[in-house]
């Protein structure tokens, strides 16, 4: 019904920055919420970034606050992270998800759809 396709991971040194983008197909889904996960190896998947797409409210996981910014394009109907002062611990395989909004962006039972991850490996 919804699919989520993940590009933009790669290979950086510490500092670096990249953009990943997640590019959305399908049905329309109403009150959407679109957000970003991550899992490292040995690691559960944890919450990056979210964005209410109708509204334009943003949140962010503590540790990347002030690093990384999240943003979309209505028309393209994309969402992007742009990731700046990358370090060693952002290495993981990053998905995208989409959702209904509900009671909370951070929790990963909250979205319905799920891309296939793009793979970001920071080197120190």
């Amino acid at each position: 019904q919804v699919q989520l396709a993940e590009s933009g991971g790669g290979l950086v040194q510490a500092g670096d920055s990249l953009r990943l983008s997640c590019a959305a197909s399908g049905r329309t889904v109403t009150n959407a919420v679109m957000g970003w996960f991550r899992q490292a190896p040995g690691k559960e998947r944890e919450f990056v970034a979210a964005v209410w797409w109708s509204g334009g409210i943003t949140w962010y996981a503590g540790s990347v606050k002030g690093r990384f910014t999240i943003s979309k394009d209505n028309a393209k109907i994309t969402m992007y992270l742009q990731m700046n002062s990358l370090n060693v611990e952002d290495t993981a395989v990053y998905y995208c998800a989409a959702g209904r909004y509900g009671q909370n962006v951070r929790y990963s039972g909250e979205y319905e759809y799920w891309g296939l991850g793009t793979q970001v490996t920071v080197s120190s």
